[in-house]
C-alpha cells in the first residue's frame, strides 16, 4: 500500500496509463542492484529512487575521487576519500526516505555474485570493464535474473537487456551477453577512461536510460530491449538499434552449453 505521502511524490507516475497504482505498487514491492557507484550507476540510481524502487542494493569497493564528479552526479566534493556505498546511501536518503538502501562495499566476483545478485529482482551492471561484464551476465543466468547492460565510450554508448534464463514465444532461450560479444576484445585495445576521456553529460543520458528500462521492465509496459541493442553517437546525436539472436553455439544456453558455473571468472 502506497501511504498518503507516497501517492502525491509519485502523483506524475500514478496519473501515467501505463503505470497508475498498480504499477507504482510494484515499483515500492521490487529490489535492483547496481553493480558501480559511477558515471552509469549514479544517475540510475538517482532516477530508481526517485522512482520509488523499494530497495535499491549497490555493489562498489571504490572512493569519491575529484575527476569523478564531472560525471559521477550522486557524489559531491566534500565526499572525496569517502566510500562511493557512503556517498550513495547519503544521497539516496536525502531524495527518497521511503527507499531502502544496501551498500556492497566491495567488488562483484566469482564467489560472491550469485550470492549478491540472487537477492535482488534486476540487476542492472554499470561497471567500466569486460570481466565484471561477462560475470554479472553468466551469474544472472544461473541466478535466474534479468540484467540491464549499459557500456560508455568518448562519445558513444550502449544499452542492452539480457533475460537468457528464459525462452521466447518460440521456446527458445533469449541471447547472451555472450551472443552479443562472444570474447573480450583483447587487453589494451579499448583505452580505458582515464586515458581517453568520456563526455559526463553522456553518462547521465545513459544511466538515465538505463533507469528507465529498469522501470519498464518491473512495471510491464511497452518493448524492453531483449535481443536489441541501442547505440549512441553523442557527436551525431543520434540513436539506432540493432537486433541481435540467440548464436547456437554460445557456451552459456547453446546447443551445447560448456559454462556451467562461475569457476572460469576465478583468477
Amino acid at each position: 500500500m502506497l501511504g498518503p505521502d507516497e501517492l502525491e511524490r509519485y502523483a506524475r507516475h500514478i496519473v501515467l496509463r501505463d503505470v497508475g497504482g498498480p504499477g507504482q505498487a510494484a515499483l515500492k514491492r521490487s529490489s535492483v542492484l547496481v553493480i558501480g557507484a559511477g558515471g552509469l550507476g549514479a544517475p540510475a540510481l538517482m532516477y530508481l529512487a526517485a522512482a520509488g524502487v523499494g530497495t535499491l542494493g549497490v555493489v562498489d569497493d571504490d572512493v569519491v575521487s575529484l575527476s569523478n564528479l564531472q560525471r559521477q552526479v550522486i557524489h559531491a566534493t566534500p565526499d572525496i576519500g569517502r566510500h562511493k556505498v557512503e556517498s550513495a546511501a547519503e544521497r539516496i536518503a536525502a531524495l527518497n526516505p521511503h527507499v531502502r538502501f544496501v551498500g556492497h562495499a566491495t567488488w562483484l566476483n566469482a564467489d560472491n555474485a550469485l550470492s549478491l545478485i540472487g537477492d535482488y529482482d534486476l540487476v542492472l551492471d554499470g561497471s567500466d570493464n569486460f570481466s565484471t561484464r561477462y560475470l554479472a551476465s553468466d551469474a544472472c543466468f544461473f541466478a535466474k535474473r534479468p540484467l540491464i547492460t549499459a557500456a560508455l565510450g568518448t562519445f558513444d554508448g550502449s544499452l542492452t537487456t539480457i533475460r537468457a534464463h528464459e525462452r521466447n514465444e518460440q521456446g527458445e532461450f533469449n541471447p547472451t551477453y555472450r551472443c552479443l560479444f562472444p570474447e573480450a576484445p583483447p587487453p589494451g585495445t579499448v583505452p580505458a577512461c582515464a586515458e581517453a576521456g568520456v563526455m559526463g553529460a553522456l553518462a547521465g543520458v545513459l544511466g538515465s536510460m538505463m533507469a528507465l528500462e529498469a522501470i519498464r521492465e518491473i512495471v510491464g509496459f511497452g518493448d524492453g530491449l531483449v535481443g536489441r541493442l541501442l547505440m549512441i553517437d553523442a557527436r551525431a546525436m543520434r540513436f539506432e538499434t540493432l537486433r541481435y539472436a540467440r548464436d547456437p553455439a554460445n557456451p552459456l544456453n547453446g546447443d551445447g552449453p560448456v559454462v556451467a558455473d562461475l569457476s572460469a571468472h576465478r583468477t
